[in-house]
């Protein structure tokens, strides 16, 4: 596999690992799923900066850019279930850095609350509003 593909499997397995450790029923998709029915999460966006060390050598930053939809709105209840839900995350995958490759580095840099999280790309009937959040996974490989 190339690198993006590596760090798309490495994010749909460091959620999937995580939520059968935690006891989470989390629907985890690699892409945009059709439906959503919370909880959910999947790959939202990647992209991929390279900086140039040499005329051949690269050192390639891949970021994927994870949304995990919590509920329909950030009631008490879901905000609670939100905050476990990355507190462990986060304390999960810091451990498995090396989980898109033996040569690779990944790692959670960032998260974010999106309250009013609409998925867009789907009908407009089933453009619900969710409570989600983003997570940020950046990756590192030199080739």
């Amino acid at each position: 596999m190339g690198l993006q593909a590596d760090v798309r499997a490495a994010a749909v397995e460091l959620l999937s690992d995580y939520a059968a450790a935690a006891a989470v029923k989390l629907q985890v998709y690699p892409a945009r799923p059709r439906s959503t029915a919370p909880p959910t999460a999947f790959v939202d966006v990647i992209r991929d900066t390279i900086a140039y060390t040499g005329p051949t050598l690269r050192q390639r930053h891949p970021v994927a850019e994870i949304v995990v939809i919590h509920g329909i709105f950030d009631s008490k209840e879901a905000a609670d279930q939100k905050d476990a839900f990355v507190d462990g995350f986060l304390d999960w995958a810091v451990t498995r850095y090396h989980e898109a490759g033996a040569n690779t580095l990944i790692g959670a840099t960032d998260t974010e609350d999106l309250p009013n999280y609409v998925p867009e790309w789907m009908p407009p009937a089933q453009q619900l509003v969710y409570y989600a959040t983003r997570i940020t996974l950046e990756g590192l490989a030199l080739g």
